[in-house]
């Protein structure tokens, strides 16, 4: 894109879709509709976009016409055989507009980015291809909260940042498509062995009768303390599973990321192990934080929802 190009979209109301409006998606199109972006909506189940129309939001009943005009066309889809489907299977890359960027924010992991990316040079050379998957879940998405790991063009970066600073607090430029991705994976690796170290520890206090409060007190003020850890704590304790960050997506996280590598990690390979048996138990739509309850063996368990 060229500076001329940059400056015309800078001294206009830009356009974005979102394709895909589940939790994270309908929160990043409420989010642009509050900035004052024309947003465009679609999802393959009408009932998940149309409350977004009360936002200001215009939802399409074909992905086609959605992203026929827009600047920016954002894909939170949930996972690589989604956004394939919809791009390829279903021929929308045709219909993107020419210099428009298309942004893939969903975790696919690193062979369906790399599809895409690889796509998109072949058959649109036209169109930018980011790769900016978030860091963050159900309430940082609706706040605005989220870390975004962008990479892909630096001739798109000044027409994403307004787009990005009405989803995220913050975004990283990591360099060439992918790396965002490979980012992402890391640190939901990070956020699986948090969790899974939290809820054992969880369940080894349950084990010797140390009252979680007490637990709570000895890490006040620890650097051990980590705010995501105690919240998912306090979750565990009032039995709230609803789900932020579901166990069924973490899990396919990590499978993602061990898919991605070549030498065993022994530690995450357990926890994907674990995970795997309690998403096939029934904890899948739960809360990661159900990975404490999954731990009880199942004539003693109590589940909440």
């Amino acid at each position: 894109m060229s500076e001329l190009d940059s400056e015309t979209h800078e001294n206009r109301r830009l356009t974005v879709t979102v394709l895909g409006t589940g939790t994270m998606g309908s929160a990043f199109a409420a989010n642009l509709c509050r900035a004052g972006f024309a947003t465009t909506v679609w999802d393959r189940a009408p009932a998940n976009a149309s409350p977004l129309a009360a936002l200001g939001a215009t939802v399409a009943s074909d992905p086609a016409e959605a992203v026929a005009d827009a600047d920016a066309v954002i894909t939170m889809l949930p996972d690589a055989d989604a956004v394939t489907s919809v791009m390829d299977h279903q021929r929308i890359l045709d219909a993107v507009a020419p210099r428009a960027a298309l942004v893939q924010m969903g975790t696919i992991g690193l062979a369906g980015t790399d599809r895409m990316a690889a796509l998109v040079a072949e058959r649109r050379p036209d169109v930018s291809f980011v790769d900016a998957p978030v860091s963050g879940s159900k309430g940082p998405a609706e706040r605005g909260q989220l870390l975004i790991l962008a990479s892909g063009p630096s001739a798109v970066r000044t027409m994403l940042e307004p787009v990005f600073d009405a989803l995220g607090r913050r975004t990283l430029w990591l360099g060439e498509a992918g790396q965002g991705m490979r980012l992402k994976l890391v640190l939901n690796a990070w956020l699986a062995f948090v969790m899974e170290g939290l809820a054992e520890t969880a369940a080894l206090a349950d084990e010797l009768g140390v009252p979680h409060a007490q637990l709570e007190e000895a890490l006040d003020g620890s650097p051990l303390a980590a705010a995501w850890a105690l919240d998912k704590l306090k979750k565990i304790d009032s039995r709230d599973y609803a789900p932020e960050f579901s166990l069924a997506w973490a899990t396919k996280d990590v499978g993602l990321a061990l898919d991605s590598i070549l030498h065993r990690l022994p530690a995450l390979d357990a926890i994907g192990e674990q995970w795997q048996r309690a998403v096939g138990e029934g904890f899948g739509s739960l809360d990661v934080s159900a990975a404490r309850p999954a731990l009880e063996p199942q004539s003693s368990r109590s589940r909440s929802a």
